[in-house]
């Protein structure tokens, strides 16, 4: 059962603040707060390195063993972790037992926390090994928080610099802090704590191999709130993890209306697409819309590569997103910038570029500074009613070497590199996917359907459709290359590519059905690879 509250009297709402504890790892602005606290006539109490930074800057300040009576102790793990200082915290100052305590044993309150806790993200990001991140994990201050917190009837803590400045104007303008301004602030800081043990627990999980521990926490730092989510009557709201995935998360926004929900969505997807093909040899161009790729191509410059990808669906690209590999030039942001597009996100852009774009202002211009890697390890999360489902990322990477070929026609090398072209397009597809692609260009692209021979036709239709705009005399899919995301149940999706026109085949195989699809591809006479490795995105 749980515990039922004491009768404690009502405390009231403005609460002046005469004794602070102070105790910070990151000492960024620590002077200017200590100094307008000092102003304010606020006792400073303090540990360790920030005792003597402040100490250094001329202001008045109490080590916290002057309030315990016991030294800093065990390398700094024990100095606040006393009666002394929980009781300063979680005296409820108005309750006669409460007051009694204090009294008899010399606890005075403490009226402000300002805590910034050990940078164990920062050592887990840099790679610091075991004894190194254990020794980052904070104790005593996300204790002090926590106490802070729950008696914020009385007391106002402080996580961040933010925090503390609307404490300094609370103060200034009535010499007190307001209930509704602790509370807030109370939920601010378990909300911190609460973020930091899920990034302990989440790097212990790991050290010590377990994959899905009993407990799994999500926390994230809130970037911005939105005017609405995917629909006007959902509201939505973008977090970002401690040190993110370079992407969408670690953009800049040069230009351009704020994000909306459905942006962030389909420009992370234009971002993990092209970064499939990385700052290679060639340029890479993707256009998204609705999350799915509408045209994907490469070419000698990004000029030519943004053509070849809008070749692919000029129609749906209208107010699509566009992801590029490597840096914007001023030649790509003009061909850009003939069409509505509702934002371009490159690694980086020359300043010929960006003035191009500046001139459209309802397009949002992002760069991020880096692709991610389509490598990298990581966890995709999806909520459903009463949970989430969590899986690792992605990373699967087909190579020439991984294809199995299963037909009597071999595939040329050119074909082979349609194929992988095609299947890491098929990736970053909705299921059921399929696509063609010819020289590293999309020819048409099938998505979400549900079965795989609908997604086939669709995607012929947009290659003739697109032949057709183009003035050409016969279908983009001409002489393809035709990936699946997974396996053809039956023939008849394979026969729909083989009339759309593809000569070869990539799909992943497995299906009880192999050799009737095996035989359908040899009497049609194309090559085909199975990949063994399905890439279903639902």
């Amino acid at each position: 059962m749980a515990n039922v509250a004491p009768p404690f009297p009502a405390a009231a709402d403005l609460a002046p603040v005469k004794r602070a504890l102070i105790s910070v790892f990151d000492k960024t602005g620590l002077v200017d707060i200590a100094r307008d606290l000092a102003g304010l006539g606020v006792e400073l109490v303090s540990t360790g390195g920030t005792r003597a930074a402040i100490a250094a800057a001329g202001f008045g300040v109490k080590d916290i063993a002057e309030l315990t009576g016991y030294p800093e102790m065990m390398d700094g793990r024990v100095k606040t972790l006393h009666p002394i200082v929980h009781g300063g915290l979680l005296g409820v100052r108005d309750a006669p037992d409460h007051a009694k305590a204090m009294s008899e044993h010399g606890i005075g309150g403490i009226d402000l926390v300002y805590v910034s806790l050990y940078p164990f993200e920062d050592a887990v990001a840099g790679g610091g090994d075991f004894a190194t991140c254990v020794e980052n994990i904070d104790i005593g201050g996300p204790a002090m928080i926590r106490s802070a917190a729950k008696n914020h009837a009385y007391v106002a803590v402080c996580t961040s610099p933010e925090d503390v400045a609307e404490v300094q104007a609370a103060l200034k303008a009535d010499g007190a802090t307001s209930l509704e301004l602790r509370k807030s602030l109370a939920a601010r800081a378990y909300a911190r704590t609460a973020a930091y043990d899920t990034a302990i627990s989440t790097w212990f999980a790991a050290q010590v191999g377990e994959g899905w521990p009993q407990r799994k926490s999500i926390a994230g730092k809130l970037v911005q709130t939105m005017r609405y989510g995917e629909n006007p009557h959902q509201a939505a709201a973008f977090y970002a993890f401690p040190h993110p995935r370079a992407g969408v998360a670690t953009a800049k926004q040069l230009q351009g209306k704020e994000l909306s929900y459905n942006n962030i969505g389909d420009t992370d997807a234009a971002i993990e697409l092209i970064a499939e093909f990385g700052k290679g040899d060639k340029a890479a161009v993707a256009i998204i819309k609705h999350a799915n790729p509408c045209g994907v191509a490469l070419g000698s410059d990004l000029k030519a590569a943004y053509e070849r990808a809008l070749q692919c669906d000029p129609v749906s690209a209208f107010g699509g997103i566009v992801a590029v590999n490597r840096r914007l030039d001023r030649a790509a942001a003009r061909e850009i910038v003939k069409i509505f597009t509702e934002v371009v996100v490159a690694p980086e852009a020359d300043e010929d570029a960006i003035a191009v774009f500046a001139r459209r202002k309802d397009l949002r211009l992002l760069l991020t500074g880096a692709l991610p890697d389509p490598l990298a390890s990581g966890e995709a999360f999806r909520s459903v009613a009463g949970g989430f489902l969590v899986q690792s990322r992605d990373t699967a990477r087909i190579t020439a070497a991984d294809l199995n070929v299963v037909t009597k026609i071999k595939p040329t090398p050119q074909q082979v590199e349609d194929m992988l072209f095609a299947f890491t397009v098929a990736k970053h597809v909705k299921s059921n996917a399929v696509i063609y692609a010819k020289d590293g260009q999309t020819a048409g692209i099938g998505a979400g359907q549900m079965n795989r021979r609908d997604s086939a036709r669709i995607a012929a239709i947009r290659a003739a459709e697109a032949a057709e705009a183009a003035g050409l005399a016969q279908s983009l899919a001409v002489g393809s290359a035709c990936a699946s995301d997974a396996f053809f149940p039956f023939a008849d999706g394979l026969l729909q590519a083989v009339e759309a026109g593809a000569t070869s085949v990539i799909q992943p195989g497995g299906s009880i059905r192999d050799a009737e699809v095996i035989e359908a591809a040899d009497q049609a006479g194309i090559a085909m690879a199975f990949t063994g490795i399905r890439v279903f995105r639902h």
